[in-house]
């Protein structure tokens, strides 16, 4: 593909700039670029905005109402989210559990889910982990038993990100307790105000509640909320996790946070000098900023080749890979170029409560929170151990 942008490209660019001048708000804006916590209000007042113009779903085909961009123009629209400072885009719904229902769901499964999803009626999770069954996913035992027009479901998930807010689960669930592990699970939408599902919070160290367990008590799903053939939910899941692995990479967002550690080391100073002119921490900024830049063309490349109905292949791992590396190395370089600056947790600040931190550097002030929260990145969407697996495998032939 030519990666160079075209005239048409440059139009498109400033059309997308235009809109977020126009409708970004300034307090959702402020939160984004200065790493606070964004509430279930801010996420949804964002989602309605551009559902609102017809641009939440950008990689869907005209037909079930998505934009129609091209590839590159998806990109553009991404960097430009990521550079004004936009909450980010839900991928759950629009990006995740929508893929699956185009592709195997039945016609009223579209009919009914997908404008739901493009108008952001419903928050939707995803039911996928559980304790045990992790990177070793297709071990789960979650059960959904048939018993004549409902499913009865017991069992568990966790990590279950934003569940507390959550009004569709998708879940994979064991319905064939005799066949390989694999072959004995079901793709299932499951309605989170169903009697018998529970949400516990699990407080992360940043005492942030953003994932959850999730419990299932003889909890009734309709049969026509089975997407696709019973037992053959593997192979929706594995296309589920190309899509979700291709997100993962957040280019756009990254680019933003390189210029953010460029900003905060040349306030920080070292030997009189502003820390970005140190050898070594221009260096690690210099090789991850190159990292940063081959990310970015295979992330078109891969964007690409799913235009054409192919769909993300094992070169989504590798993006899943290379993707989380970046962003805990930036949040690593974050941390150097303020030092003890970070230490401080100030939570007020960081819901804001506060204007300011009590901290002396409202830079500074997140970062260490960051962080620690960033380290998460390397094992969900499966983890990178798991997804060099597969690169071996289905890309390398060993």
């Amino acid at each position: 593909m030519d990666l160079n942008y075209t005239a048409e490209d440059f139009a498109f660019r400033d059309t997308v700039r235009a809109f977020l001048d126009a409708n970004l708000p300034k307090d959702l804006q402020h939160k984004v670029l200065n790493h606070k916590r964004l509430s279930k209000e801010d996420i949804t007042r964002w989602h309605k905005i551009i559902a609102k113009q017809g641009w939440m779903a950008t990689g869907w085909p005209v037909e079930y109402g998505g934009t129609g961009w091209s590839p590159v123009q998806r990109h553009i629209w991404e960097e430009e989210c990521a550079r004004a400072g936009t909450p980010f885009t839900l991928p759950f719904g629009v990006a995740m559990v929508a893929p699956v229902i185009m592709a195997f769901g039945n016609e009223a499964q579209k009919r009914y889910y997908l404008p739901r999803i493009l108008n952001f009626d419903d928050w939707w999770c995803q039911g996928y982990s559980e304790p045990g069954s992790g990177s070793d996913l297709a071990s789960l035992k979650m059960r959904a038993e048939r018993q004549g027009d409902h499913y009865i479901v017991n069992g568990q998930k966790t990590w279950t990100t934003l569940a507390q807010f959550a009004d569709m689960i998708f879940c994979l669930v064991r319905t064939d307790t005799g066949a390989r592990k694999q072959e004995g699970i079901s793709f299932l939408l499951i309605d989170m105000h169903t009697p018998g599902i529970t949400v516990r919070p699990i407080i992360m160290m940043d005492e942030e509640h953003e994932v959850n367990e999730v419990f299932f008590d003889n909890v009734k799903v309709p049969v026509e909320n089975l997407v696709g053939e019973e037992n053959k939910g593997w192979t929706y899941a594995k296309y589920l996790l190309g899509h979700e692995r291709t997100n993962i990479a957040a280019v756009g967002r990254a680019k933003r946070e390189l210029l953010f550690v460029k900003r905060v080391a040349m306030d920080q100073q070292k030997n009189g000098k502003p820390l970005l002119d140190d050898p070594l921490f221009s260096a690690k900024v210099a090789n991850l900023e190159i990292e940063l830049m081959a990310l970015e063309i295979t992330v078109l490349r891969v964007i690409s080749s799913d235009s054409s109905k192919r769909g993300p292949g094992p070169e989504a791992s590798m993006l899943k890979v290379k993707g989380t590396e970046v962003q805990q190395t930036l949040t690593e370089l974050m941390v150097e170029a303020v030092g003890p600056y970070a230490m401080p947790f100030d939570a007020a600040y960081l819901n804001g409560e506060h204007e300011h931190s009590v901290a002396e550097d409202d830079d500074a002030a997140p970062l260490a929170a960051h962080y620690f929260n960033y380290r998460k990145t390397s094992i969900y969407g499966g983890s990178n151990e798991i997804q060099k697996n597969i690169i071996t495998q289905m890309i390398l032939g060993l």
